[in-house]
């Protein structure tokens, strides 16, 4: 019995020193140097090809709010001449913050980069209503909160 006893220990202290010289998965994670966020609109472009860039008109059928690792990400229906194109705006803080507020109803053009996300969609980066503008990604797709940073 005694000889089990020391043999189970034996085999614990090797696990442990295994253990001890082999990082952590976690620790990995949480040391890792902060890099492009890309899901749920951080500071990557996410997706967004300059050479994809297109100019669509719409009215807005509905506005999303959806729940994302960083928070919430704001989305929109906009129903075109071609039919209903799921259109990508960005982060609902920095929405949120800015003086053009897309509804329900409302008649954009929004220009974007179209992309295959589940579907066709627009990964927007100007979003105009009437005579006002909302500029949300530079001309590479980088959007224009990377700069700012989370409020």
């Amino acid at each position: 019995m005694r000889h089990e006893h020391e043999d189970s220990r034996a085999r614990r202290g090797a696990a442990g020193a295994l253990l001890a010289i082999s990082p952590s998965p976690a620790l990995a994670v949480e040391t890792a140097p902060a890099g492009p966020m890309r899901p749920g609109g951080g500071r990557g472009p996410r997706n967004f090809d300059p050479a994809t860039v297109t100019t669509v008109a719409g009215e807005v059928t509905e506005v999303h709010r959806i729940e994302a690792m960083r928070g919430q990400g704001v989305h929109l229906d906009l129903k075109t001449a071609d039919g209903v194109l799921a259109v990508h705006l960005g982060p609902a803080w920095f929405l949120d913050s800015q003086a053009l507020k897309v509804q329900k109803g409302d008649k954009l053009e929004v220009t974007g980069s179209k992309v295959e996300l589940g579907g066709p969609a627009l990964i927007a980066q100007v979003v105009k209503r009437g005579d006002a503008s909302l500029t949300l990604r530079d001309e590479n797709g980088i959007p224009l909160w990377a700069r700012r940073g989370r409020r």
